[in-house]
């Protein structure tokens, strides 16, 4: 097996473990929590299943990163983020740059302090935005990965 084909298998490893735990959380885990009747109930259960989530995926997302940019650098294909077709490397860049901002700047700095806050104000409100948000970045991520999958087989471009 050559230094390539392991850099393509960590990378998919890390991208189903980070994109398919983002789903789990975003089709199972808030729909669950969403059937309590008390709203401030909700945000305990995710807040300790979401921690160790968290803890693993801290790990997946700059293995996808490092093993991503380590095939670019051994394909030379840098160049190729910036042409018309090579567009889907941008958008995961763009996505695990996102998830990495999310990671390591907003949640210690934002989801500790101010989170709290919102969350003691109007639990209903934050469990809806946090619904939204997992959606979004589902979405995203589910996108992006389909993009690099075609992209890849040269089907976008």
């Amino acid at each position: 097996m050559d230094d390539l084909t392991l850099a393509r298998a960590v990378h998919v490893l890390a991208v189903i473990h980070w994109i398919g735990g983002v789903a789990f959380v975003t089709a199972v885990i808030l729909p669950a929590l969403a059937v309590f009747e008390e709203p401030s109930r909700r945000l305990a259960p995710f807040e300790a299943i979401e921690h160790r989530f968290s803890v693993q995926v801290k790990v997946s997302v700059p293995l996808a990163g490092l093993s991503g940019a380590y095939m670019a650098w051994r394909l030379d294909s840098w160049g190729r983020f910036f042409e018309p077709a090579g567009w889907w490397l941008a958008a995961m860049v763009l996505v695990w740059a996102l998830f990495m901002a999310l990671l390591f700047v907003v949640e210690p700095l934002v989801l500790r302090g101010p989170f709290r806050r919102r969350v003691a104000a109007d639990p209903a409100g934050t469990f809806r935005i946090i619904q939204r948000a997992h959606i979004a970045l589902l979405a995203m991520g589910m996108g992006v990965a389909a993009a690099g999958v075609l992209g890849a087989h040269g089907l976008l471009g």
